[in-house]
């Protein structure tokens, strides 16, 4: 399970009104204490999956790979949406494989960047609708920011399906990652 605390939300600047809606679903940051970690899973039941997937930046333990993993899950779902579109345009299937092999240490940080710059790219190229949220996701992805690569995923025409799925994988996830 993914953990975070009341400091490290404080100190990444959460949303005031998640804060304080958690703080009171907890009984008060002082009967919880600041540096009482608690689970995402509970962040998610509660504030709900943004909220969740933005704390994915302030975990207490160390899943880096697993995070982006998750990432290169939700850009993955969404990248037909860029292909059908563009359907010669590789750049962001290639962020995404490319995010996977950092992931499992099979590539560079300096390959990781170029990737995050083509998808990038590809998705300013087609900005403002789904298949530009697709490419955002695949860049995203690369990045490892998990909380952004979700949302540009859910961006598209299926969001409410999209963000269930996430959702639930978001959990699968979770509960594979052993606290130390």
């Amino acid at each position: 399970m993914l953990h975070t605390t009341f400091r490290k939300a404080k100190t990444a600047e959460a949303c005031i009104e998640s804060y304080k809606k958690f703080a009171k679903h907890k009984g008060g940051l002082r009967k919880w204490g600041k540096d009482t970690p608690f689970g995402l899973d509970e962040v998610l039941e509660v504030c709900g999956l943004n909220d969740a997937l933005w704390c994915l930046q302030i975990v207490t333990e160390s899943a880096d790979r697993e995070i982006r993993l998750f990432a290169c899950d939700c850009a993955e779902r969404v990248l037909p949406l860029y292909e059908k579109q563009y359907p010669n345009d590789k750049r962001p299937r290639r962020a995404i494989e490319m995010a996977r092999k950092f992931a499992n240490r099979q590539a560079t940080q300096d390959e990781l960047a170029a990737a995050w710059d083509a998808a990038g790219a590809a998705a300013g190229d087609a900005a403002g609708d789904a298949a530009g949220a697709a490419a955002w996701a695949a860049a995203w992805a690369a990045a490892s920011d998990a909380a952004l690569a979700a949302l540009a995923a859910a961006w598209d025409a299926a969001g409410a399906a999209e963000q269930e799925w996430q959702k639930e994988r978001l959990l699968e996830m979770m509960k594979g990652i052993v606290s130390h």
